[in-house]
């Protein structure tokens, strides 16, 4: 089972986006003159990192601290040289920058019948900001010299103990790569293929995010058939699309039964015949592990996911028929404003049917993050779908699978043993390599790739965020950010770490045959806090 997230995004969104608002201005002020102090808060703060790393600590409180106050030094001394973060994880810099260019980057599926848009671009990046993070606006490749690398051999050294921890199972593999150069300094079985659980969710933002844009949106739309005086509520596959009062930012179906009424009210019309469209999509709804509280029916329009318990992530009771449920909602809020409807059945709008009113989602980044964070698997099947809509392939499982396939090789990725059977990573028969995961994260990390950002921003954060909320409690809490995995004999663990050189590592574990989870998390954990405590020369 996927481990539930335990804080919603919904809850800690407007009061972050206020302390964001506020803080702004004055960390863009500080950023030039910040970096000598993020250099000495470095130094800082190895103490406690190795502190954090030894066997023989003795106080668990201590160990703790340490951690913590390292994690939130180097989080705070990072922002200050790198510049300011809004809510939602993206930079302001490249956001206003890319205003000013008047570049959108991508394009919504309410688009005109008939018309052809041109492919996303990928939303622009601001130089400065990206300086401050690494001193390069080229490649990946152009970072420090290889002296200033961990030791190969004393990565080995330390981690291979920590990765032979019988709670990690029979089979059990790894890889760290130096995010800067690109350079792999360590691998055990990194090559092999094991079930990836989770982290697949990787992959699949990356390669959603490389199809279509960071800065792409995703609408719903009603539409009257003037013919017939049919109402079609048409499905654009938006997973945040909420019936909720409190929306945080999603796209909200009251809203969008106000306009359509409005819209209606102005034709002198007060009764519709009420369908819905959710052709977008095709094949099976129901993954192949069959109903489950971890995922609702994979459809083009839903609401809220599906959901009956008021929750925003994590495992809950679903609706059967998601686009059946968020059409009633929607004919009741239509009710509200005064339009009759008869009771919603499958159709689907005609190329003459004239748009009254649309919503659309966040932008793609902030929903990456939001499936990451949360490791939503709703989310995850549905940005596969899109992949497989924005590439050509049929929009079902298997196309999903194929088309994040596809994406990845387009890239240049090395896929020797990889397997996509879906985007979320619930099916076993799904096989990844620590190699190809860590390829993953160095790609979402350089420079002249912008758009994939949001898969490193949108990684759990250790002690604070998402599925790490309860993980890391003695270990690297706020230095780790990861994207966990966890089924029945299954548990990885894919992020990042900055070690005390500074250096940001990206690293993958990945074990099969587990038999505690528990156990097995914290062994996983202990290496990536390891990681984080190692200069290693």
């Amino acid at each position: 089972m996927v481990v539930p997230e335990l804080r919603p995004w919904r809850v800690a969104g407007p009061h972050v986006a206020r302390i964001a608002a506020a803080v702004r201005p004055r960390l863009a002020r500080v950023a030039t003159v910040a970096r000598p102090r993020v250099a000495r808060l470095a130094q800082a703060v190895k103490p406690q990192l190795r502190r954090v790393t030894r066997p023989d600590t003795s106080k668990t409180w201590q160990y703790t601290a340490g951690a913590a106050t390292a994690g939130l030094a180097l989080a705070a001394g990072v922002v200050s040289a790198a510049g300011p973060w809004d809510a939602t994880g993206q930079r302001t810099a490249e956001r206003q920058w890319a205003a000013a260019q008047q570049r959108t980057g991508g394009a919504d599926h309410g688009r005109t019948p008939g018309k052809t848009t041109a492919s996303p671009r990928p939303a622009p990046s601001a130089p400065p900001v990206l300086t401050g993070l690494g001193g390069a606006t080229t490649a990946v490749q152009a970072g420090p010299k290889a002296p200033d690398l961990p030791s190969a051999k004393a990565l080995a050294r330390l981690l291979g103990p920590l990765l032979e921890d019988p709670a990690l199972g029979a089979r059990h593999t790894a890889s760290v790569v130096d995010v800067a150069t690109g350079t792999r300094l360590y691998g055990a079985g990194a090559g092999q293929a094991l079930v990836p659980a989770s982290t697949t969710k990787i992959a699949t933002a990356v390669a959603a995010l490389s199809a279509l844009g960071a800065d792409h949106r995703f609408t719903t739309r009603a539409a009257l058939e003037a013919d017939t005086g049919e109402l079609v509520l048409v499905g654009g596959g938006d997973p945040t699309l909420t019936a909720r009062q409190d929306t945080t930012g999603a796209a909200d179906l009251r809203d969008l039964a106000a306009d359509t009424a409005a819209a209606l009210h102005k034709r002198g019309i007060r009764q519709v015949t009420l369908s819905y469209d959710t052709t977008l999509f095709t094949g099976p709804r129901i993954h192949p592990i069959g109903i489950n509280p971890n995922i609702a029916p994979v459809t083009a329009l839903a609401a809220d996911e599906g959901r009956t318990d008021g929750s925003a992530s994590g495992p809950a009771p679903r609706v059967a028929d998601p686009a059946a449920d968020a059409t009633a909602k929607f004919a009741g809020f239509l009710a509200a404003h005064g339009i009759k409807t008869s009771p919603p059945g499958p159709s689907k709008a005609t190329g003459r049917a004239q748009t009254l009113a649309t919503v659309s989602s966040p932008p793609l980044s902030a929903v990456v993050e939001r499936m990451l964070t949360n490791s939503d698997n709703d989310i995850a099947e549905t940005l596969a779908r899109h992949t497989a809509v924005a590439t050509g392939e049929r929009a079902d499982f298997t196309g999903g699978g194929r088309a994040v396939a596809a994406q990845l090789k387009k890239l240049g990725l090395r896929l020797d043993g990889a397997v996509f059977h879906d985007g979320s990573g619930l099916d076993r028969t799904d096989r990844l390599t620590a190699d190809l995961l860590t390829d993953l994260l160095a790609l979402a990390g350089d420079p002249s790739r912008p758009e994939l950002r949001p898969v490193l921003t949108g990684l759990p954060v250790a002690g604070f965020t998402g599925t790490l909320t309860s993980r890391y409690g003695d270990g690297a809490a706020g230095v780790v950010r990861a994207k966990t995995g966890t089924l029945t004999g299954v548990n990885t663990l894919a992020g990042t770490v900055v070690d005390q050189d500074g250096r940001l590592l990206a690293f993958a574990f990945l074990s099969s045959g587990t038999t505690d989870p528990t156990a097995a998390q914290k062994a996983l954990d202990r290496a990536a806090t390891t990681l984080a405590g190692c200069g290693c020369r």
